[in-house]
C-alpha cells in the first residue's frame, strides 16, 4: 500500500513538472496576459483561419501602420479621441464579426487595453491578437504589407540585432553629432520637444516622423556621403524609421539609444 502511494505521488509530481515549465514559458513569452486575465486572446493560426469572420484593428500610430501592418486592417490608434466612436461604428456595421485588436508584439499592452476599452463601452465581441505584427508577418507574409508592398519577404523584417548595430549611447551619439558633416535630425513632435533639444537651432534639423519630409535629408546624406544621426523621445520611433532608411539604401545612419530621455537622465545622474 505504501509503495502504491509513493508511486502515485511520483506520477503526480511528474505531471506537475511537465506542466510548470510550459506554464512559466508562456508567462515569460506573454508577460502581460497575467495583467489582463479578462481579455480574450486569439492565436496566429486561429486568426488566419478566421480572417473572413474578423475585423482587424491596428491600434498603433499611423506611421507604424504605414510601415508594416496586417493586410486589410483598419488603423484606429488607441490614443485617438475617436477611438470608441470608430470601434462602435465598426461593430454596428459588422455585427456578425469579431473585432481583433493588435499592436507591436508580445510585450505591447495596447491590444489588451483596446479590447478592455471596447468592452467598457458595450462592444463585447472583441479579442486581442497579442503575438503582434512581427509574428504575423513572419507566419503569413502574403497577408502583411511593408511600406505599401505585399507579400513581405522574410529578409526585409529587421531583427533586433540589426537595429542594435545602429544604436549609439547618448554620449557617443553627441560626440558623433559634433563631427563635421554630420546631419542631425530631431523627429519628435512639437509637444515632445517642449524647448529641449540636443543641439541649438541651425545645428540640427527638426522634422516630423514622415518619410517624405525626411527624404531630402536622406538624399543629401547619400549624395554628399554624410552620416545621418536621428533621435526621438525614448528610442522607439526610430525602429520604424529604420525600414525606410534600409529601403533607400542608407548605410551610415545612427540612432540615440533610449532617445533624448536617456541623454537627459544621464545628465541628471551626473549632477546629483
Amino acid at each position: 500500500m505504501k509503495q502504491k502511494i509513493i508511486t502515485t505521488m511520483l506520477a503526480t509530481l511528474s505531471v506537475l513538472l511537465l506542466w510548470l515549465p510550459a506554464h512559466g514559458s508562456e508567462n515569460d513569452e506573454y508577460p502581460n496576459r497575467a495583467l489582463y486575465p479578462d481579455v480574450k486572446i486569439i492565436t496566429t493560426d486561429a486568426l488566419y483561419q478566421n480572417l473572413d469572420k474578423s475585423i482587424i484593428v491596428d491600434v498603433r500610430s499611423r506611421y507604424e501602420y504605414d510601415t508594416l501592418h496586417i493586410k486589410g486592417a483598419h488603423n484606429i490608434p488607441l490614443n485617438s479621441p475617436q477611438f470608441v466612436e470608430e470601434i462602435r461604428k465598426l461593430a454596428a456595421e459588422h455585427p456578425d464579426r469579431q473585432i481583433v485588436f493588435y499592436c507591436n508584439g508580445k510585450t505591447c499592452r495596447k491590444s489588451y487595453k483596446a479590447a478592455r476599452r471596447a468592452r467598457k463601452y458595450d462592444v463585447d465581441n472583441v479579442l486581442a491578437y497579442d503575438a503582434g505584427i512581427f509574428d504575423w508577418a513572419r507566419a503569413h507574409p502574403d497577408q502583411a504589407v511593408l511600406l505599401g508592398k505585399s507579400p513581405v519577404p522574410a529578409d526585409r523584417l529587421i531583427s533586433k540585432e540589426t537595429f542594435k548595430k545602429h544604436l549609439l549611447e547618448p554620449e557617443a551619439f553627441l560626440e558623433k553629432a559634433h563631427q563635421p558633416g554630420a546631419i542631425v535630425i530631431d523627429i519628435r513632435d512639437i509637444r515632445q520637444r517642449e524647448g529641449i533639444s540636443l543641439l541649438p537651432p541651425g545645428q540640427e534639423q527638426r522634422e516630423p516622423l514622415d518619410n517624405e519630409a525626411l527624404r531630402k535629408h536622406v538624399e543629401r546624406a547619400q549624395k554628399e556621403n554624410r552620416p545621418l544621426l536621428i533621435y526621438d523621445a525614448v528610442g522607439k520611433q526610430v525602429r520604424w524609421l529604420q525600414y525606410f532608411l534600409e529601403q533607400e539604401g542608407v548605410k551610415d545612419y545612427w540612432f540615440m539609444q533610449g532617445g533624448i530621455k536617456a541623454y537627459l537622465d544621464g545628465l541628471q545622474s551626473t549632477y546629483r
